[in-house]
């Protein structure tokens, strides 16, 4: 088995070092990721500038990995198209400081590069752990293992779907389960705030605390804080197929000025 791995916490992160030596026993791994955290960065690539890859040894592994200046989507382009020389069997993401659930998936350098992933026709996930201090990565990474054996032995993902794996930042005896979940919400107060720098020129900061998540039982949040591992399937298709219905029903000729087809 072949797995491409990257990540947004970038190639010296404690969450890297672990899921490469709990996949290195089982995989032949390429690792390219980041010469520094690019959480936050969504599904960015690069256009306006070179893209640079240096070879090093992954900090507390046996294992070379690339670094490069690109995000974590351009990781897995690089990985596929530049370096492997042909394609890997799995794209795994993570270990990700800081869970990645509901909307703010969308933000997530690590759930992008599964997306792009996918966007290869590959199978793929990303894991992530619910804690920013003192995280534990050892469960996640034997989860990623295992998982990634999995998916390697026959369970297959259909083409456009890769998983959203999340953990709570708890021993694996204080897991209760897994569960499979869908995407939840979540909504935070307001994310910019002005400020002032010591000479007097105003600056943003983007930030805001959490104010409310969706905590149905089927979400995905609602698993993590109540101790399960949530795996979602997420979609690329990102069409609502019940708006397009009823969106049958409007008069879109009129947004011309005239009666259209279709």
């Amino acid at each position: 088995m072949r797995i491409l791995l990257t990540n947004d916490d970038g190639i010296y992160s404690d969450g890297l070092k672990h899921l490469v030596n709990a996949l290195s026993p089982v995989a032949e791994l390429y690792v390219v990721a980041p010469d520094r955290e690019k959480s936050a960065t969504g599904h960015a690539i690069t256009l306006h500038k070179p893209l640079r890859v240096e070879k090093i040894r992954i900090p507390g592994t046996k294992v070379e990995g690339w670094k490069t200046n690109g995000t974590p989507a351009d990781c897995v382009v690089l990985g596929i198209q530049g370096i492997m020389g042909s394609r890997p069997d799995l794209v795994v993401t993570g270990i990700n400081a800081g869970p990645n659930l509901g909307e703010d998936l969308t933000y997530s350098g690590t759930v992008s590069g599964a997306m792009e992933g996918t966007l290869f026709d590959l199978p793929a996930f990303a894991i992530s752990v619910a804690a920013y201090i003192d995280i534990d990565f050892s469960v996640a990474a034997l989860l990623a293992s295992n998982l990634a054996q999995q998916l390697n032995g026959g369970l297959q993902l259909p083409i456009g779907t890769f998983l959203n794996v999340n953990l709570p930042n708890i021993p694996i005896a204080a897991i209760k389960g897994i569960r499979l979940t869908s995407q939840g919400r979540r909504r935070y107060e307001d994310r910019l705030e002005k400020r002032v720098d010591p000479r007097g020129r105003v600056y943003f900061w983007l930030g805001g605390n959490l104010l409310e998540a969706d905590m149905s039982p089927e979400t995905d949040g609602w698993a993590v804080e109540n101790g399960y591992v949530s795996i979602t399937p997420i979609h690329m298709n990102l069409t609502d197929y019940a708006t397009l219905r009823n969106l049958e029903a409007w008069n879109m000729g009129s947004l011309l000025g005239k009666q259209t087809e279709g």
